[in-house]
Parts: C-alpha cells; sequence; structure tokens
C-alpha cells in the first residue's frame, strides 16, 4: 500500500488542531524556520507554548550552558533537556493530564553573508510524550543542507522540521515510515540526514544500527556509521581531520584472513610519513551489495556481523559507495589527512575491469583520477592461486595490456603497495567457505576464525550454526 505524502502546509495545520498537543520551539542558526510554519497555517495558540532563538554565544551559555561547538549534538542535547524541562515545571501540574508535551529544538550553520563556503548542516531533535503525563521520547537527527542559497536551506530546515515533529507525533510507532516522511516534499539532493537516534519508552526495540542502516537503504544518505559499542554517531565526529584506513567485506563472519589484511595494513600505514603520529581511525566498511542475501537484506543477519566486528572493538561503515572513488570522495570530504584502503589481489584484479566505468565520461582514467587526485594509497593483501600455487601480488598481477602502463605507474609511485609478513596459513581462508562450513556442520571452520569470533557462532548459533545437525537428528517413532 503506498503511503499518503502529506504537504508541510497539512502537516503542520493537523499538528495544530490536535488540543492534546502543545509545546516550545527553540531554534538557533537560521531563522525560527520550523516555527515558522506553525504560525503560517493558523492555529498556532493551541500548539505552542514558547518560541525563541538564542543566537548570541553568551547569551546561549547562559541558557544552555557553555559549549564547545555551537552547531553539535551536545548543544542540542542541552537544549532539549532545559527546554522539557521547564515545560514540564511551568505547566505540568496545570494541563499535564491532558496534554501531551513536547519540545523541539535545532542548532544549524547555513551559508551566510560573511561565510560562503561554510559546510551547511544542523541538528535537530523533539524530546515528547506519547500519552499525557507518561514519561518522555526523543528522536535526534543530523542533516546537511546542500541547497546553494542561504534561503534554499532556510526553506528546507523548515521543510525537514516539520517533517520530523509530524513522524515523531503520529508515526513513532512505526519508524521506518517515521525515516521515510522525513523527506516528504524535498528531495536528496536538497537534504541529507546522515544519523539517527531513537530513545525512549516510545522505542523500546529500535535499535539505532538497523535504523542507521534505514538510512542508507532508503537514499537518506549515502553512508552512516557507528562506533564498537553500537553508538551511532555522525560521521564528522568521528572522521574530521583523522588518518583513515578501511576494509571493505561482507565480514560473513570475520576470518583470521580478514584481521591479518587489516594488521598488516595498518603496520604499513602508520609507518607512512603523513601518518606517522597521527590518530588513526580504522573502519570495517559494508556496502548495500555486501549486506544483500537473496534479494534482501536480513536485519538479524547484519546485526550478526555488527555484533562480531563490535566485539572486536571495530567500527562500522555502512555505505551504498559501489565504486571505491565514490568511497574517497566521501572520506575526503571529513578529512585531507591520507587514506588507506586494504583489499585483496582479486578486488584489485576487479577495480581495473574497464566495465565498471560505463558511467563516467572518462571512463578508468576518471575513476582513478578521482580516487588517487587526494592522498590515497591502496594496500594489497597476496592471493595463492589454488591450481598452480603461485602467490600472486600487487607487484606481479597482470592486468590487461592496454592498462600495464597506467598500472604501473601506481605501483612505481607507490599509490599501490603490496603487503609484506602476512600470516601465510590465512592465505586459503575465504569467508564464503567458512560459511559454507558453519551451514553444513563441517568442524573445520573453527580454525579459520578467531577464537572470539568462533565462540560468539556457538554460543548464539550465528549464521545457522547448528542448523545441519538438526535436521540429522532422527525423530522418535510414535
Amino acid at each position: 500500500m503506498e503511503r499518503e505524502v502529506l504537504d508541510t502546509h497539512q502537516k503542520a495545520l493537523q499538528i495544530n488542531l490536535d488540543p492534546s498537543k502543545y509545546g516550545t520551539f527553540v531554534e538557533i542558526g537560521a531563522g525560527q524556520e520550523v516555527a515558522r510554519w506553525f504560525f503560517r497555517v493558523g492555529g498556532a495558540a493551541g500548539t505552542i507554548a514558547k518560541t525563541m532563538s538564542a543566537y548570541d554565544m553568551t547569551v546561549s551559555d547562559a541558557i544552555y550552558g557553555p559549549c564547545e561547538r555551537y552547531v553539535s549534538r551536545q548543544r542540542l542535547t542541552a537544549m532539549l533537556e532545559r527546554e522539557y524541562g521547564l515545560l514540564i515545571e511551568r505547566l505540568g501540574e496545570k494541563r499535564g493530564g491532558s496534554t501531551k508535551f513536547f519540545a523541539f529544538a535545532d542548532t544549524v550553520a547555513a551559508k551566510s553573508y560573511s561565510r560562503k563556503d561554510v559546510e551547511a548542516h544542523g541538528w535537530l531533535g523533539v524530546r515528547f510524550q506519547t500519552e499525557p503525563q507518561a514519561d518522555p521520547s526523543q528522536i535526534i537527527i543530523h542533516t546537511r543542507l546542500l541547497d546553494p542559497e542561504n534561503v534554499q536551506q532556510q526553506e528546507a530546515l523548515g521543510i525537514i522540521g516539520v517533517n520530523l515533529m509530524h513522524g515523531a507525533l503520529y508515526h513513532h510507532a512505526n519508524p521506518a515510515a517515521l525515516l521515510d516522511g522525513l523527506l516528504d516534499n524535498l528531495t536528496p539532493d536538497r537534504v541529507e540526514v546522515d544519523m539517527v537516534k531513537f530513545t525512549g519508552p516510545a522505542f523500546n526495540g529500535v535499535d539505532n544500527r538497523v535504523m542507521a542502516l534505514q538510512l542508507v537503504q532508503r537514499g537518506l544518505t549515502k553512508a552512516a556509521l557507528f562506533l564498537a559499542n553500537g553508538e551511532v554517531v555522525q560521521p564528522a565526529d568521528v572522521l574530521y581531520k583523522k588518518s583513515i584506513l578501511v576494509e571493505r567485506g561482507s565480514f560473513r563472519p570475520v576470518t583470521r584472513t580478514t584481521l591479518d589484511m587489516l594488521e598488516c595494513a595498518t603496520s604499513h600505514f602508520v609507518q607512512e610519513p603523513k601518518v606517522q603520529g597521527e590518530e588513526v581511525t580504522v573502519l570495517m566498511e559494508m556496502t548495500l551489495k555486501n549486506l544483500i542475501d537473496g534479494d534482501r537484506i536480513d536485519p538479524k543477519d547484519f546485526l550478526d556481523r555488527v555484533d562480531i566486528l563490535g566485539a572486536l572493538g571495530k567500527n562500522v561503515l555502512i555505505s551504498n559507495y559501489g565504486e571505491y572513488h565514490r568511497l574517497a570522495a566521501y572520506l575526503f570530504r571529513h578529512t585531507k589527512k591520507m587514506i588507506g584502503i586494504v583489499m585483496g589481489v582479486p578486488t584489485l584484479r576487479e577495480i581495473f575491469e574497464e566495465k565498471y566505468y560505463a558511467d563516467l565520461e572518462g571512463g578508468i582514467l576518471e575513476s582513478f583520477g578521482r580516487l588517487f587526485k587526494n592522498d590515497l594509497k591502496l594496500f594489497v593483501y597476496p592471493y595463492r592461486e589454488p591450481k598452480t600455487g603461485a602467490l600472486i601480488t600487487a607487484g606481479n598481477l597482470r592486468v590487461a595490456p592496454h592498462l600495464r602502463h597506467l598500472y604501473s605507474y601506481l605501483v612505481e609511485n607507490r599509490l599501490i603497495e603490496s603487503l609484506r609478513d602476512f600470516d601465510e596459513s590465512c592465505l586459503p581462508i575465504f569467508s564464503r567457505d567458512v560459511l559454507g562450513m558453519i551451514r553444513t556442520g563441517d568442524p573445520a571452520w573453527e580454525s579459520m576464525v578467531p577464537p572470539a569470533v568462533g565462540q560468539m557462532i556457538k554460543e548464539r548459533k550465528l549464521f545457522n550454526y547448528g542448523a545441519a545437525a538438526k535436521l540429522e537428528t532422527p525423530t522418535k517413532p510414535e
């Protein structure tokens, strides 16, 4: 059934005409664009207890406490806590028995006359009750405003703010539908939502890692990030001005080879002159293609993989960047430090196949131009040819004859580098083979994964572990 899309006027008016909803709007940085919608459509007196904009930093600090950055999650949280607390304190006794209170806040950096080059982005959130006198629930999002002009960005902010309010008040029971509604009357080339977090009693049972995946699946963003402890984060908070090392894979499951690749690449990466002494952020990246099983993405299977990576202390990036040059552009949006990408020889061979670049006017040359235009290097893990036993490395890999000079140029300039000091016993191990063994009950898989991974798989029966044994168990005659 197709979802009905209300326009922004209809959403704001529906809230204004609902006598059970009442609250506060506080906005910093791009005008009172969300509150303006509720005044514009009429009936705002039944909805709005207060609107406010504390633009001056000294004034803002006096109200919400000091803060390192004014456009930040920390500031948004302080705004929501204070304004919701004041609402309950001042109006709880008088009308708390029949009113569902809310506090909406945003803090935004939009383009301005003095700073045309600023990256326009903002934090928006709403703390709300689902029933009178109930404990509050909360949604916060981070958004990038992509319009070229300030006025357009203000308009987009107002629309997504109304969408967030409407979704929280009327669709909190269905977070997926709420996410779908965030870009109603907008397009992804105007607004990107790269972080969302649901908390409170209305969202018991909601896993924010699945919601991060949903942002990518539903086209609200191209990538989402969460830490090893499962905390969903705004990517810039983790990647800003950091040297970054990335390993892409399905991690189904993590094998000894997975970690050997990363350890070898890390030992090379930290010795790079531009990386020495720098803080390095390591990311395990899964693309949507890596996550698809059959024709769909199974949330449980996704969480199984994420839990394993988390147990190993790894941060996880979910992306919809099939091509490496698009991943590189995304990472360089957040940092100008060096980036390393670790891959195996089969993947390196694949990215030299020209069929993958038919959508680019410059073909494979344009792709590599984008990939290596900043400070990026590929670290390549060797491959043992099963039939001949020959060891293939980045140094002896053969590519199409007409691409040999291009390949030689990249290798000679150390933009592609072979990994050394690898564990020879890891070369025959592939995730797909390990997964097959787990499913068929072949115990040989246990020696192919790190001990902690093997323990998790058996204890939690991940990847259909034990299913083969159940099928083989004879049933008792009746």
